[in-house]
């Protein structure tokens, strides 16, 4: 047996052997990955600022609040800040001054700039609704019809869609601006607006319609303006400004599509974003939002609206002009157009 010779470990050996060549490749690799490494980004300078006027009060925002609370703003490189006005008359006179980038606003408002000279761009309609505009109407004021409001003061936002609203629907049911005595209300005044003694009736959009509604208890009818007028909600900015930051407003537009989905897609959690928006309870936006359209577009709709509403202008003398402008110079085509072009039905 002394004379047996030692064989050698060769299953030792192996894994010795395995082990470094896998040190080796590893290391090869690490090496590989230092050489070719990408270096790291640059740190993504300061996001661009913009304020956007939005009229408080109203679901029609909807799609700016959601990018805003959901960050779809930030998402896209973009700070938001939103200035709450009374109406969208008013939010677009801080456009248009200078206060603010864009604003949320309705279509009378934009034909009525149009009609003065001023430079409004409309880079997408946000918000429409079916059941928004309404008359609400003192019962002990012998109001009980639409007819029987002949005769009878009915208060209404002078320059706004609700003025529009009223004389369509008063040439609906076979009366004239002409047969009722209108006076000038301005938003703010809406809840305290029956102590005035001048006030039969208001013409008016949503919330303040249930609001004054409410405020009379049995006292108050309302009268919809479903079918009369479906109003369309924009987001707009002067020329200048839009022409001028392409990209600035394609990021605000990338989000405020994904905000319009959101309002459509989650409208229990949208409802609680509009409401702490505009400082409302969400419960009485519930019955509404089943009219409400969030769908962000350029349709032909609203070259076709303007121009129905300069006729009305023009025959009411509510403008010094009496020419049919040419909407289309006023549409800021190129934005949604790069992001989302199927919602684009402008012919052009």
């Amino acid at each position: 047996m002394t004379g047996e010779k030692t064989k050698p470990c060769n299953g030792k050996i192996s894994i010795y052997a395995i082990s470094g060549l896998l040190l080796i490749v590893a290391l090869l690799i690490a090496g590989y990955m230092w050489f070719t490494r990408v270096p790291p980004s640059k740190p993504a300078g300061p996001r661009e600022q913009v304020t956007i006027a939005a009229s408080s009060g109203y679901a029609g925002p909807c799609s700016i609040f959601a990018a805003q609370e959901n960050g779809y703003f930030v998402d896209e490189g973009v700070d938001v800040a939103i200035q709450h006005h009374a109406s969208g008359k008013v939010a677009l006179d801080a456009v248009l001054q200078g206060r603010a980038h864009l604003g949320t606003v309705a279509d009378v408002p934009i034909m009525f700039a149009v009609m003065n000279n001023q430079p409004v761009s409309v880079v997408a309609t946000i918000f429409t609704a079916e059941k928004d505009y309404g008359i609400v109407a003192r019962k002990d004021k012998g109001i009980d019809t639409p007819a029987s409001l002949r005769g009878k003061r009915i208060g209404v936002t002078l320059g706004t869609s609700g003025h529009f609203f009223l004389d369509v629907f008063l040439n609906r049911h076979n009366l004239s601006g002409s047969e009722v005595k209108i006076q000038a209300v301005e938003p703010g005044e809406m809840p305290t607006i029956w102590m005035r003694d001048d006030i039969d009736a208001v013409a008016t959009w949503e919330p303040f319609l249930n609001t004054l509604l409410r405020s009379l208890g049995g006292n108050g009818t309302i009268f919809y303006g479903k079918d009369v007028y479906d109003p369309m909600f924009n987001l707009a900015g002067t020329r200048k400004y839009v022409v001028s930051h392409p990209e600035t407003v394609k990021k605000v537009l990338r989000a405020v599509v994904r905000g319009g989905r959101f309002c459509k897609d989650s409208p229990d959690r949208a409802r609680e974003i509009v409401a702490k928006a505009i400082k409302t309870d969400a419960v009485k936006l519930k019955a509404l939002w089943p009219a409400y359209r969030f769908d962000v577009t350029l349709d032909q709709g609203l070259l076709l609206a303007l121009e129905d509403e300069t006729r009305w202008a023009i025959k009411n003398k509510l403008t010094g002009r009496i020419d049919m402008p040419n909407y289309l110079n006023h549409i800021y085509l190129d934005g949604l157009r790069d992001v989302a072009p199927s919602a684009m039905t402008v012919v052009h």
